[in-house]
């Protein structure tokens, strides 16, 4: 009996033993196997990882996923680690893109820190950009004795019709856009105070060239108000007859680009077009002195050169006088004004009205390609001296193709020195020897251009005066200049009116002129800058 229960026991025990150590052996193999798992993560995942790939472990669905309940966070946070090593140290597109916000403004950087000047900026603007002109300073307007840029004091380049004048106020986009609309020219927009028409809120003329720079005797009006200004002329036509005086005081007075917004204005106030009113209630030199004033620059300089080509017998010297005083910039808008006015291509037009090496000289002009940047070289300065003793005096006949290079490409400041290595080399001026190897309107092109390198405002004081010399006035010609250089060196014109001719432009305008046309001129010639 007691052999029989310890025997039983012992069985017992035996397979509780057995049954224990059975259950033991699958957990280890299930173990085992989960170690299998593990290890092969570590061998491979681990690996990786530590090689910066980190592929299965970040990528271990039955691991990862369950557990943190979306592996995608892990694996989204594992970009970044991955491109921490190598990658990562050179911009991975990962770690570049979430920590910056993209790794594009960095790279970008350069476009926003070195943006590409604008076309026609030139640096037209040495160029004050230049517009010209300037490089930026657009607007300023030194003295003529140290003006790089159009004969003038240096200008700073970068811009349109000569950028505006100094000062000028550029108008807001929506403005700018109906200016170009009225025939401004395309990139006058607000003007970059170098090389275009001035932005017509005054100062110099605006984006790509040099703007042309002096000292205007019209600036920006303070205190501007369109709407006020628009009722002033609205109550000077009303009635009977034309307060002729009140309109003089306020289109004078303005801007051209002050003049664009008053009417503007006025047919927003009245429901009326400005300029058919004024046409209406104005007349004689008067009324084509106002309607002048109220033409966006670059429109009335193409109607100026369309009317000296319009009919029997070309005017040359209102050619000449456009195409070697605009800058770059205002010559490619007055191309853009031209062909919108008329529907034609002004080179075109100046080849089949002009001839010979006159043509070729305006054609040259035409293409708008003078260097702009006032830089001086002084050793180029004494071989193209030589070059023009060479194609002019010191040969029988003339090679005029050598003045036309020289003198149509090069920027003032540098002609200037070319004309003062030529006097050097010739111990006479340069323009003795235009005066001997050429004549008619090649030699006039010729000397216009020497004239406005040397002293621009003395060219037009000598343009006014041989508008008014003699019997009769060339009224055209005396509201073209005094309408277009108001805003830009009309001023330093009167200075040097006075020197040439020992009396006033006013008293001159004063004995010549009558009547409101008189009063109109005089006061653009006086200008509403304090003296």
């Amino acid at each position: 009996m007691d052999k029989m229960l310890k025997s039983f026991v012992k069985d017992g025990i035996k397979d509780a033993l057995q049954s224990k150590l059975g259950g033991s052996g699958n957990q280890n193999q299930h173990q085992g196997s989960s170690g299998y798992n593990q290890g092969g993560n570590m061998n491979y995942g681990g690996g990786y990882n530590n090689q910066g790939s980190g592929y299965n472990q970040g990528g271990g669905y039955n691991q990862g996923y369950p557990q943190q309940g979306g592996g995608y966070p892990q694996q989204g946070g594992g970009y970044p680690q991955q491109q921490q090593q190598p990658y990562g140290n050179q911009g991975g597109y990962n770690q570049g893109y979430p920590q910056q916000g993209g790794g594009y403004p960095p790279q970008n950087q350069g476009y926003g820190q070195q943006p590409q000047p604008p076309y026609g900026q030139s640096s037209y603007p040495g160029q004050d950009s230049g517009p010209g002109y300037p490089t930026g300073n657009q607007g300023s307007f030194p003295t003529y004795p140290t003006g790089p840029n159009a004969g003038y004091p240096p200008q700073q380049s970068q811009s349109g019709y000569g950028g505006y004048p100094q000062n000028a106020q550029p108008p807001p986009p929506a403005q700018q856009a109906q200016y170009m609309g009225h025939g401004y020219y395309p990139n006058a927009g607000p003007p970059q105070m170098g090389g275009n028409y001035p932005p017509m809120g005054g100062g110099n003329y605006n984006q790509q060239g040099p703007p042309m720079q002096g000292n205007p005797s019209v600036r920006p009006f303070p205190g501007f108000n369109a709407n006020m200004d628009a009722e002033s002329l609205r109550k000077a036509m009303k009635g009977l007859g034309c307060n002729n005086t009140q309109v003089i005081a306020v289109l004078c007075a303005r801007t051209a680009w002050q003049r664009q917004e008053i009417a503007k204005a006025f047919k927003v106030m009245y429901g009326k077009d400005l300029i058919k009113e004024l046409k209406s209630e104005l007349h004689g030199d008067f009324e084509e002195l106002v309607l002048a004033l109220m033409d966006p620059p670059a429109v009335y300089d193409a109607k100026q050169l369309n009317k000296a080509m319009d009919r029997i017998g070309t005017k040359e010297h209102t050619l000449i006088e456009i195409m070697t005083t605009r800058t770059n910039q205002q010559i490619y808008e007055i191309k853009q004004a031209y062909r919108a006015l008329y529907g034609k291509d002004l080179e075109k037009e100046l080849i089949g009205e002009t001839s010979g090496f006159f043509k070729r000289l305006l054609v040259s002009l035409c293409a708008g390609g003078r260097d702009e940047s006032g830089m001086v070289d002084g050793l180029r300065a004494n071989q193209d001296a030589r070059k023009l003793y060479q194609a002019g005096e010191k040969r029988l006949g003339t090679d005029e193709v050598a003045f036309n290079a020289i003198l149509a490409s090069q920027n003032f400041n540098q002609l200037r020195a070319v004309f003062d290595e030529y006097q050097k080399v010739t111990n006479h001026p340069i323009e003795r020897a235009i005066e001997s190897e050429f004549s008619g309107d090649i030699r006039d092109g010729l000397m216009a251009v020497v004239m406005v390198a040397r002293n621009r405002p003395g060219y037009f004081a000598k343009m006014l005066y041989d508008s008014m010399k003699g019997f009769g006035t060339r009224d055209t010609d005396l509201i073209r200049v005094c309408v277009t250089r108001a805003e830009y060196e009309m001023a330093d014109i009167r200075v040097a009116f006075q020197q040439m001719y020992k009396t006033s432009l006013e008293n001159t305008i004063k004995g010549d002129c009558s009547g409101s046309y008189k009063d109109g001129l005089i006061a653009l010639v006086r200008g509403n800058v304090p003296n």
